[in-house]
């Protein structure tokens, strides 16, 4: 491990392991700046060659530089390498994350818990694009807490920039990936607002809006991008709220919401609390 690391931190544990190495808690030594922090070690051996995959982990603290310091976005501190991994002291949210409460809670959330959830959510997306930033996975396992219960977007390995023109590439986990994606179009930061689509509604029902037995059958679900409200799960659920989910989880490009009209919804904007009484077309 780098020796400039271990001079400024001491490591504690192993806090989670991924494809592409570990994370560790560590505490600093530094009075200046007490506390713990997670580091993220990539392995260089994990992630050699030419591929997608490496590029994007490799690029990930510039990325997360670019976009640090924001209230919900893991905030990168510092970064070291050595002969075999690339270490980078991060927030350290050691929490449940979102698919981790929302096991916890064992039913779905109610409008009232979900959509401040939601506004951060979308604060955070919004700023990534605002910076030219495409996260490409936002998942309810990358959606973390502090010990505040602040609500921080995490792991930006698949993360890329799309000022310089569309993005390409089958990146993303199955459930959350966009339509655009799945059919191998180039696309942009709006892939974003989709997956945050998907995790809005699997707040709000507890299971996702497309799905299937394998992947090829979930890409073939989302594809053709069926949006249902089942009555049984969303009697309940505003009128707003559903809307607000066509609008995000529509296959129009052109039509589907940026983050920033995402995050000005009035559903969005008034923490769920909204008028019931509206004509729903559902």
């Amino acid at each position: 491990m780098s020796e400039a690391l271990l001079r400024e931190y001491r490591v504690c544990e192993e806090i989670g392991r991924g494809r592409f190495g570990a994370v560790s808690l560590f505490q600093s030594l530094d009075p200046t700046r007490p506390g713990s922090f997670a580091v993220k070690s990539i392995s260089k051996a994990s992630v050699s060659g030419d591929d997608l995959d490496s590029q994007c982990l490799l690029s990930e603290p510039k990325i997360l530089s670019l976009l640090s310091p924001h209230p919900n976005i893991v905030q990168i501190y510092d970064v070291y390498e050595d002969s075999t991994h690339l270490h980078m002291v991060l927030d350290l949210c050691n929490g449940p994350d979102l698919h981790q409460l929302l096991v916890n809670a064992g039913r779905p959330f109610s409008e009232s818990e979900a959509a401040p959830l939601f506004a951060q959510l979308m604060r955070a997306v919004a700023h990534c694009h605002r910076h030219g930033v495409a996260h490409r996975d936002i998942k309810p396992d990358n959606i973390l807490f502090d010990p505040t219960g602040r609500l921080k977007l995490a792991d930006f390995g698949s993360a890329d920039t799309f000022s310089a023109g569309p993005l390409s590439g089958l990146v993303g986990t199955p459930y959350y990936v966009a339509p655009e994606v799945v059919a191998g179009r180039a696309y942009g930061e709006k892939v974003d607002v989709w997956s945050a689509g998907v995790v809005l509604y699997m707040m709000l029902a507890g299971f996702p809006p497309f799905y299937g037995e394998t992947a090829v059958e979930i890409f073939n679900a989302v594809l053709r991008a069926n949006l249902r409200f089942p009555v049984r799960t969303f009697g309940s659920v505003s009128p707003a709220a559903k809307d607000l989910l066509r609008r995000m989880l529509c296959k129009d490009i052109s039509r589907r919401l940026s983050a920033e009209q995402a995050l000005r919804n009035p559903w969005t904007a008034s923490g769920g609390v909204v008028d019931n009484d509206k004509n729903d077309p559902t």
